[in-house]
């Protein structure tokens, strides 16, 4: 998939006037791409539409008009955008208090092992977890993953796939609905 180039992104202005008609069309393009495992593992599969309005929202929120922190912004969040054969999503690890959230997210630690995408008779492919959210003590309740499907996983995609987590605190998976395997499907075809 074509990363976003800086030509794409709309100045603060005019993308207040498109914001209008694009943020409704967003949401409904996120909620098609977003992958519940369990209570408190939300995926949402990036792909260059995301990226691009995600970028548009950065710059809308800090008022990024410098040429320079606008392109900083563009290469950031192009590497959510999936390459050849790849899916790519924000991981969001979610719990409802500070004290239960700090619990849980030392609970976690090595969560990056225990992630997959399972495509029917493809077997699973495991999460490349950004090496530079990976801690110590404790995992970020924000994470960016990078699924690098075999020429098989892709074959068979549209039988069915799931999202899993074996870790031995949070075990869960998630199977696609036609809608998702049709809308994350497309990122590698």
């Amino acid at each position: 998939m074509k990363p976003v180039e800086i030509s794409e992104i709309s100045n603060i202005a005019e993308y207040e006037v498109e914001r209008e008609t694009l943020r409704p069309k967003m949401i409904a393009l996120k909620d098609r791409r977003r992958v519940r495992v369990g209570d408190h593992l939300t995926f949402l599969f990036e792909n260059r539409e995301t990226v691009r309005y995600q970028i548009q929202e950065m710059m809308r929120v800090e008022r990024i008009v410098k040429a320079h922190d606008i392109a900083h912004e563009v290469a950031t969040y192009n590497e959510l955008v999936p390459g050849q054969g790849e899916l790519c999503a924000s991981l969001l690890v979610e719990y409802e208090t500070p004290a239960e959230r700090d619990v849980k997210l030392r609970e976690l630690l090595g969560l990056e092992h225990h992630i997959w995408v399972e495509v029917e008779g493809a077997g699973r492919t495991p999460a490349i977890f950004d090496d530079r959210q990976i801690a110590t003590d404790r995992i970020s309740a924000v994470q960016y993953l990078r699924f690098r499907l075999s020429e098989a996983q892709r074959t068979n995609w549209s039988k069915g796939a799931a999202v899993v987590s074996d870790h031995p605190k949070y075990q869960a998976a998630q199977p696609l609905n036609a809608a998702q395997l049709v809308e994350i499907g497309n990122d590698f075809r």
